[in-house]
Parts: C-alpha cells; sequence; structure tokens
C-alpha cells in the first residue's frame, strides 16, 4: 500500500472532516521524536510549538511511551466511577503533592483543560452556594460553552456561538491596571456576595503571553479571600514547568483555592486535573463529578511517566536554561528589528509582540507572514494575542543546541524580510 502525500491527505481533509476545523500547516505530521517533527513525504521541522504547550518533554519520551504500550496491554477502559483502578490513585498522589499549596489537597480528573475549568466553576459554585465568576480580558478558557463565554477573543473563538452563558464577568488584567480593578467590578457589575471565584491565567496564553507586576497576584487573592471568593489558577498552558516552576503561579508565592491542569500532563495523551484544598474538593456529593473517559488507565500511566521524567531528568532546570537562552536572542532582535515592540511571558514561555513600524499598530498580517516562513523553512510557530501579532514560542525542554540555533536562524531571517 503507497504512502498517502500531503496533497492527497489534505483533499482527504478538505472532503471529510468539516470545514471549520482549520490548519496552521498543510503538512501531515507522521512520527515525532524530541523536538523533531516528520510529515509523511519525510520533510523534517523543528517544532516551536509543542503541540500548543502539550509536548513540553518532547515527542515520543520512551519513558513516556513504555508507560503507554504497558498499560495498553493490562487494561485500557472502565470507566473510573464503575471500577477504579490503581494508576489514577497514584497519579491523585503525585498531583497534590506537586501543586502548590501546604494544605490537604484533593483531585479530579476528566478529559481536557475546558473540561477542567468548567469543572473548577461547578466545584467553586456548589461550595461557595454562588452564581458568578469573574475572568479577564485578553484571557483563554476552552471552546465549550461555558469557556467560550469566559474567554475574551471573538473569533474564531465565539463568533456566531451565542448565545453565551450568564453570570460571567469580566475585568481589566495585568499591568494596564492594578487587582484592585476588581474592587470597581464589584461596584458595577456584580455583588461580591454573589461572586463564587475569580478565575486567571497566571501568564495569559492565547491572549498574547502577558504577565502582571509582582504582587499582582498577592492583592487579588487578598481581594477574593475577604470577600469569601475562590481563587482559580488556570495552569493549562503555563503550568508542568513552562515558566520554570512547575505552575506559573507559584512565582507570586500564593496557593490557589483550585487549580487546573492539562495539555503537557500526559504527554499528548487526553488527560486534563482539578486539584485543590480537599475541603472544597469535597462539597460536591457523591456522582455530581464524573465522566466516562476522566482519568483514562492509559492517560494516567502516561502521566505518572511524565513526573517521574520531570524528577529524573530534570526538566525544570531544562526550562529555565531554555528560557534563558531564548530571552537573550530575542533580545538581541528587539534591538535589531523595529517591528518587534516587545517581549512578553515568563521563563520559556515567551513570545514576541510585532507591530508596524510606521503605524505603531499591531502588526497582524505581518506576524502571519512569519509563521509562514518558518513553515516553508522547517520550523512549526504560531501567533498569539487579542489582535494576532505575537509569535509564542513553546519549545520542548529537551531540543538540542544544534536544533535550537537553527529553528532561531530561521526566525531571525524572517524577521529580517518582514522588518524590510
Amino acid at each position: 500500500m503507497n504512502k498517502a502525500t500531503n496533497q492527497e491527505l489534505g483533499a482527504g481533509k478538505t472532503k471529510y472532516i468539516a470545514d471549520g476545523v482549520s490548519n496552521v500547516s498543510l503538512n501531515y505530521i507522521e512520527s515525532g521524536d524530541g523536538a523533531i517533527l516528520k510529515d509523511v513525504e519525510g520533510n523534517a521541522f523543528i517544532d516551536f510549538a509543542c503541540g500548543i504547550g502539550v509536548m513540553n518533554i518532547g515527542h515520543s519520551n520512551p519513558r513516556v511511551v513504555a508507560a503507554i504500550k504497558d498499560q495498553a496491554e493490562k487494561l485500557v477502559h472502565t470507566c473510573f466511577m464503575v471500577n477504579p483502578y490503581e494508576t489514577a490513585v497514584k497519579l491523585a498522589e503525585k498531583l497534590c503533592a506537586v501543586t502548590p499549596g501546604d494544605f490537604p489537597k484533593k483531585a479530579f480528573f476528566c478529559n481536557s483543560g475546558a473540561e477542567a475549568v468548567e469543572n473548577a466553576v461547578k466545584i467553586a459554585r456548589y461550595y461557595t452556594k454562588r452564581p458568578a465568576i469573574v475572568v479577564f480580558e485578553n484571557a483563554y478558557h476552552g471552546r465549550t460553552q461555558l469557556t467560550m463565554t469566559m474567554t475574551s477573543k471573538i473569533k474564531p473563538y465565539k463568533f456566531g456561538f451565542g448565545p453565551f452563558c450568564p453570570e460571567v464577568y469580566r475585568m481589566p488584567f495585568g499591568d494596564e491596571v492594578g487587582a484592585d480593578k476588581l474592587k470597581d467590578v464589584f461596584i458595577k457589575k456584580v455583588n461580591p456576595e454573589a461572586v463564587a471565584a475569580v478565575i486567571a491565567e497566571p501568564v495569559q496564553g492565547e491572549g498574547g503571553f502577558i504577565v502582571p507586576p509582582d504582587g499582582y497576584f498577592q492583592e487579588l487573592i487578598k481581594i477574593c479571600h475577604d470577600n469569601g471568593i475562590l481563587f482559580v489558577s488556570d495552569e493549562i498552558q503555563s503550568g508542568m514547568g513552562r515558566t520554570g516552576k512547575m505552575f506559573a503561579i507559584e512565582h507570586w508565592g500564593v496557593e490557589p483555592d483550585l487549580i487546573t491542569t492539562a495539555k503537557s500532563l500526559a504527554a499528548g495523551m487526553p488527560l486534563a486535573a482539578v486539584v485543590g484544598k480537599a475541603e472544597i474538593m469535597d462539597a460536591v456529593h457523591p456522582g455530581g463529578l464524573g465522566g466516562t473517559y476522566g482519568g483514562n488507565p492509559v492517560a494516567c500511566a502516561a502521566a505518572l511517566a511524565v513526573l517521574e521524567v520531570y524528577e529524573e531528568e530534570n526538566m525544570l532546570e531544562k526550562s529555565v536554561v531554555l528560557g534563558e537562552k531564548l530571552w537573550a536572542r530575542f533580545k538581541t532582535w528587539k534591538e535589531k528589528f523595529g517591528i518587534v515592540k516587545s517581549i512578553r511571558g515568563k521563563g520559556s514561555m515567551v513570545g514576541l509582540e510585532l507591530v508596524n513600524t510606521k503605524t505603531g499598530e499591531p502588526a497582524a498580517d505581518e506576524t502571519l507572514q512569519l509563521v509562514k516562513h518558518c513553515h516553508n523553512n522547517g520550523v512549526v510557530a504560531l501567533s498569539c494575542g487579542v489582535y494576532g501579532n505575537v509569535i509564542r514560542t513553546l519549545v520542548p525542554f529537551v531540543i538540542t543546541d544544534e536544533q535550537l540555533e537553527k529553528g532561531l536562524s530561521v526566525m531571525e531571517a524572517g524577521l529580517a524580510k518582514i522588518d524590510a
């Protein structure tokens, strides 16, 4: 049987997959190893996207692959709510240990980041007996009806999909304003006694790698707790070592009431979790939380292997070193290219904000050109930001110096073209 080409698979995609599913690249990937992807025609790509932050420890990590194979040979599925199993219990114990907070914790497993956020809202509402939640400008929390409501950007995420869910209120984020703007929300939009939770990404991902200033979350959480409101840290993209800490909120030295994690938790297997104070997590009645596939045995085995890799192969240290290299290179680009307005992010979660050199407006078209240049020259790159003018780099921690230099050289050449 002859192997299909990229063009043939593209034709099949057009014929059989809904047009609402778009692609950044037209190359159909067949295999991955570390920081390298290969398509069905043998073309190799340096992955600066990590499957949107999913493959922090690299593609096809041998320990994770072995764990998946071993578990799949023994048990693939029962549904934890019907017949429980060991991998989920062990993983819950591990997550309660590695998440921030010096208090008893419990965990709940589901399939995706959006599901984790929805369940965090459910738990917060149940515990507080309050309906409202507060989210932020530039936020991204998912594509389900509730998480889409919580997400800030209209196109492509919300356009045409209304009406949206009630009792979701929005406030500015980060260095635009102080955390005390939450008090304005209480005056102008919603009574604080009706608010169950404030939900924030410590570093906003899809919104453009926006980081609030020192002291921001300390003040925000104090206001929350003074009003009986829970604080939920959405770590789906910023967690699992991406910023140099296991979870990004640790940079501010605060302890969330609930935390959501997914993406790199299981190195590509569909798994997400809500972890939080035991008192809060236990508030929900038995049977109130669940799902057919949540905490699947194979996905949990993969996540246990991932956590072993973090512990035994210095992944946090590798993330820190990678971040230092990226920041150093990007700073030279900011000095060299007028189109680079700012460098955003924390650790190895770092992006470049691009603006038009003549008007100062967000350079969305030029950003798209740079993404295409990277793909055409063997580097997988992504854009983000409300205005589509931020290049985000989510490089696997295991990338070699040679691969990193090659990828950065491609990106630099692309910047030179669009800066001219």
